[in-house]
């Protein structure tokens, strides 16, 4: 009996320890943050502004290797991940007001490097 409860307080400590974030974390996982799809135009802009206001946003301009395609979701998921990134990653700094995502999947593609 002794047994199985311990067996049992074992399984749930571990469904903790190896719950979403710690679990990514504790491997090594790396994450970056992007906007949620469902977010509005206005609260993309907004993210922008903000993120940009606080970080170097120069590679999401005209020329450069992220300003395509030209879209505030693009444009928003850049900079909401490079102000994740100054900030150390850690979650409230991907909350945008409930409209940010992390995400384990690499969203980098052509040139534009999410670092």
């Amino acid at each position: 009996m002794a047994k199985s409860i311990f067996s049992l307080i074992f399984l749930l400590l571990l469904s903790f320890v190896f719950s979403g974030e710690i679990f990514a974390i504790a491997n090594g996982q790396q994450t970056w943050c992007v906007a949620k799809p469902s977010s509005e135009q206005a609260t993309l802009l907004a993210n922008i502004n903000y993120a940009c206001s606080q970080v170097d946003c120069r590679v999401m301009q005209r020329g450069c290797p992220c300003f395509s395609p030209d879209n505030l979701i693009n444009h928003a998921s850049i900079a909401m991940n490079l102000y994740y990134r100054a900030k150390g990653c850690q979650k409230w700094n991907c909350d945008f007001r409930g409209s940010g995502l992390i995400v384990i999947t690499n969203p980098s593609y052509a040139n534009c490097l999410y670092e």
